[in-house]
């Protein structure tokens, strides 16, 4: 039997509950398949412990997931009102992200049967987007700083990194991605009409790349327009390649237009599997609903899904898969956020009892 060790990172807000329902999806659909199985290990890293020992995760967190034999992370929401959110993205997120090279993030948007979209008239078949954002450097790479803090003269300067491997090797990615699922097109996010050096250096190394790739179309957009063609035509859009932000924001927007952000996972991807992978939903902590257990848990659960499909038990996430567009498409156990009225452990239990009755037939 396969075994897999997992990292569970619970988080802040919601974290807690929608991260219960995924590892206890997993779980569930590890013991129905009978072909492999997960070994768990949490840590209670997070604001709480910032709060009592100045420190998101202790100084030898990134050794102690390096060296744990983990072959996988699952992290819930991180942050929490009682901390600036800089100070919780620097203090988990980002350094696990670069210091485990996961330059790829990889976000699924579909408008799933039995979901509607805020966009009038829309139907599944027109929104199904691969967004592969760029993850490591772009701008949010970290560098820069601020000098005469306190006086009038303070200048603050965050510069964006672009550096030819990074570029080459994410727009690469993109294209074997749309080749290895059967997508046609692969449209490139950029502004190189006003950020004459970074996004024209960009744009060269996507048309390089895209000379390579002649069985897969391609484009390029500016990122303002594109934002408007995500409302206006998803249908014309495949997979998309963005830098750190404009993946960031192209995202959001996607995954509102399909219909709730708890429906939008996200795969923190070292595809060379040098370090652990990482996933998560892509909502935040949502503090005003925290406690009550009324969160969707399905970005996180569909985050799971992505990591069985990463590690190669390619028929476990199908049949997860399966399972939830069957609860979607059926309509009658839905959170809040979708117009219902279930509980997160609802939500979850219907998945889980959905995967158990796949198996059985």
């Amino acid at each position: 039997m396969r075994r897999y060790h997992l990292a569970v990172i619970p988080g802040d807000g919601i974290g807690p509950e929608v991260i219960t329902e995924s590892v206890q999806t997993l779980v569930s659909l590890a013991v129905a398949h009978g072909g492999f199985h997960f070994d768990i290990q949490q840590f209670d890293w997070g604001t709480e412990r910032y709060l009592r020992e100045g420190a998101m995760m202790p100084a030898d967190g990134l050794t102690t997931l390096e060296r744990g034999g983990f072959d996988g992370i699952l992290l819930g929401s991180v942050g929490d009102p009682r901390v600036p959110d800089h100070i919780t993205l620097w203090g988990l997120i980002l350094p696990i992200r670069q210091a485990f090279d996961q330059y790829v993030n990889l976000r699924p948007l579909r408008l799933f049967p039995g979901v509607r979209s805020p966009l009038a008239g829309k139907h599944p078949k027109d929104i199904d987007i691969v967004c592969v954002r760029e993850n490591t450097e772009g701008e949010y790479a970290g560098a820069g700083g601020r000098v005469h803090q306190g006086t009038e003269d303070e200048v603050a300067i965050q510069t964006t990194i672009f550096t030819h491997m990074g570029v080459e090797r994410i727009v690469r990615y993109a294209f074997e991605y749309a080749r290895q699922y059967g997508r046609k097109k692969v449209t490139s996010a950029t502004k190189s009409n006003s950020m004459q050096y970074t996004m024209v250096f960009w744009d060269e190394i996507f048309r390089q790349v895209a000379a390579e790739y002649p069985d897969v179309a391609h484009e390029q957009q500016l990122i303002d327009s594109l934002a408007a063609r995500f409302v206006a035509h998803p249908e014309s859009l495949d997979v998309v390649v963005a830098s750190n932000l404009f993946g960031d924001i192209l995202t959001d927007l996607g995954a509102a237009l399909s219909g709730s952000l708890g429906l939008a996972p996200s795969a923190n991807l070292n595809p060379q599997r040098r370090y652990p992978s990482l996933f998560q939903a892509i909502h935040g902590s949502a503090p005003d609903i925290a406690g009550k257990g009324i969160a969707n848990p399905l970005a996180s659960i569909w985050s799971g899904q992505l990591m069985l499909d990463f590690l190669g038990e390619h028929e476990a996430a199908a049949l997860l898969m399966r399972a939830i567009e069957e609860v979607l498409a059926r309509g009658q156990v839905r959170t809040p956020d979708l117009g219902g009225t279930a509980t997160t452990r609802q939500f979850g239990f219907a998945i889980q009892e959905q995967v158990q009755s796949q198996v059985a037939q």
